[in-house]
């Protein structure tokens, strides 16, 4: 496996924040200006966010160097491939959580402090945020072991 680097992991850093950035702005915008429900505006987040995390590791965190069409395609293809795997679990669960009530201990806390931002009221953002967490983790090692590795294979 290559090394991991402390430049690399501070770059995912910045870049998932960012993706995050994009996630939940995106997602905000789709529940409280479109009305989407909080299953459609997570898919759509989801997919606007994970074209951009493509682009960025490729570019920044990983530095993949691979332009051939074949290489091109492998990368895009697996990171696609574990987003979607990654994707799932945050379509799955967000929605699941929400509905189980993960959110209404969070907006307890936020009412009785005094907290009124309309990010904090969109429905199921608890769930969203502690799901992201874990979906991050996940996709870093993801990318690191399965996407941008030199000639489709780890270092040794």
């Amino acid at each position: 496996m290559k090394k991991i680097t402390k430049n690399e992991i501070l770059t995912y850093i910045l870049f998932g924040i960012l993706t995050t950035i994009v996630s939940w702005g995106s997602y905000t915008v789709l529940v409280n200006v479109c009305r989407m429900s909080v299953f459609w505006g997570n898919a759509i987040s989801w997919l606007l966010a994970a074209s951009f995390a493509f682009v960025t590791n490729k570019i920044w965190v990983f530095k993949s160097q691979e332009m051939s069409p074949k290489g091109l395609a492998r990368e895009i293809a697996t990171f696609f491939s574990s987003r979607i795997a990654t994707g799932a679990i945050e379509i799955t669960l967000v929605p699941l959580m929400e509905k189980l009530k993960f959110d209404s201990p969070f907006f307890a806390i936020c009412s009785a402090i005094g907290l009124r931002a309309k990010l904090l009221f969109t429905a199921g953002i608890y769930s969203k945020i502690f799901v992201s967490i874990i979906i991050v983790i996940l996709n870093y090692f993801l990318s690191k072991l399965f996407v941008f590795r030199e000639n489709g294979k780890n270092d040794k």
